[in-house]
């Protein structure tokens, strides 16, 4: 996922790149130079050159930036390359993910400095530190002001609203199996009804119209009515599966900026997300993936990712710009669910996803 700096806005998130701000353009891979690390991670990892540039003066490593497409697709590019990685650390595996990454052996264990300042809730692998929190946000649906204003129709807020008649072809969301908002989106649904209850939801969804596409740029920035790329394309789905902060980017990439946003969220839509990263099993640079990490859970770059990223920090303390958090508050309830269960169902849960909504 992607944005211009200039009038338009490709939207946001946990998933979005606001700037093509990623360190190094140095094409080799750190191998036996111990002065490179490399970071690789999926194609929204964005931060200020500023910051970047603080770390590799205060370390005296040279950062390497690897993208590696989306969520799904990086997580399983470094699973298969596990043995002889891209790269010594590895961003952005989130919660939906995260069982996939320890199964397999991705990560080997480091407590990186300032762990004991990660907000309690956000913790995870505590007796073997092979993963350390960075980032959070929330997967909501988002909707289109100016269209439902036009057909003076109240904007959908929960799960429940979306399979109403009155909203009937107009969502889009991003296909399960591929895209990790719209495994999260579905995630959303299983927290809310229950194993017993999801796939019924769904089916009433699908009959009310829902577009599956495969990824969040396809939807978000040309099935989405209400984005900047949306407009562009003469989209007509006023509903999207994308982030809670997706409207303060449509605002603040925006030239000349609205007042308020163009896009709301739905708030009772919500499933919070959580994006991880650790070090590479196997890294050729260890000591410097080690270096990496401690710096991701400073306060110069944990205050630096909204603006960059679109998500919030985890650690405690860290503050939030208030342009940030103006348009784009978190959802005060959001659906969540317990690691273990996402691992102990995911796969079984998009399959079946698969055949009832794609089938």
């Amino acid at each position: 996922m992607s944005i211009t700096k200039k009038a338009t806005v490709a939207a946001v998130g946990l998933g979005l790149v606001a700037l093509s701000a990623c360190g190094s353009s140095d094409e080799g891979g750190s191998g036996g130079d111990s002065k490179t690390v490399t970071l690789v991670s999926h194609d929204s990892w964005a931060v200020s050159k500023s910051v970047l540039a603080d770390f590799e003066k205060q370390s005296g490593y040279k950062v390497r930036v690897l993208k590696d497409g989306d969520a799904g697709q990086a997580v399983n590019k470094a699973i298969l390359t596990k043995d002889n990685p891209q790269g010594d650390v590895f961003f952005g595996v989130d919660n939906t993910l995260l069982s996939r990454a320890l199964d397999n052996g991705l990560f080997q264990s480091y407590e990186a400095k300032g762990s004991d300042l990660v907000l309690p809730e956000y913790r995870v692998d505590q007796d073997k530190h092979r993963v350390t929190p960075i980032d959070t946000g929330d997967i909501c649906v988002n909707y289109d002001k100016a269209y439902f204003s036009k057909h003076k129709l109240t904007p959908p807020d929960s799960f429940d609203d979306l399979i109403k008649p009155r909203y009937k072809n107009l969502l889009v969301t991003e296909n399960a199996s591929t895209s990790s908002p719209g495994l999260g989106f579905v995630l959303g649904t299983a927290a809310k009804y229950g194993d017993d209850g999801w796939q019924d939801y769904w089916k009433k969804l699908k009959a009310n119209g829902v577009k599956v596409v495969d990824g969040w740029e396809q939807a978000y920035n040309e099935e989405f009515s209400g984005s900047a790329g949306g407009k562009q394309a003469k989209a007509d789905r006023p509903l999207v599966v994308s982030y809670a902060s997706s409207p303060p980017a449509e605002v603040i990439y925006a030239d000349p900026k609205p007042t308020t946003a163009p896009t709301g969220v739905a708030t009772g839509t919500c499933f919070r997300q959580v994006e991880y990263a650790g070090l590479l099993s196997n890294a050729k640079n260890a000591e410097g993936g080690k270096a990496l990490l401690d710096f991701l859970l400073t306060r110069e770059f944990q205050e630096d990712m909204p603006l960059n990223m679109f998500v919030y920090p985890v650690r405690e303390g860290a503050q939030v710009p208030p342009e940030f958090t103006k348009y784009g508050p978190q959802a005060e309830n959001p659906e969540t669910m317990d690691p273990a269960k996402i691992a102990e169902n995911r796969d079984d849960w998009v399959k079946s996803w698969t055949s009832l909504v794609l089938k």
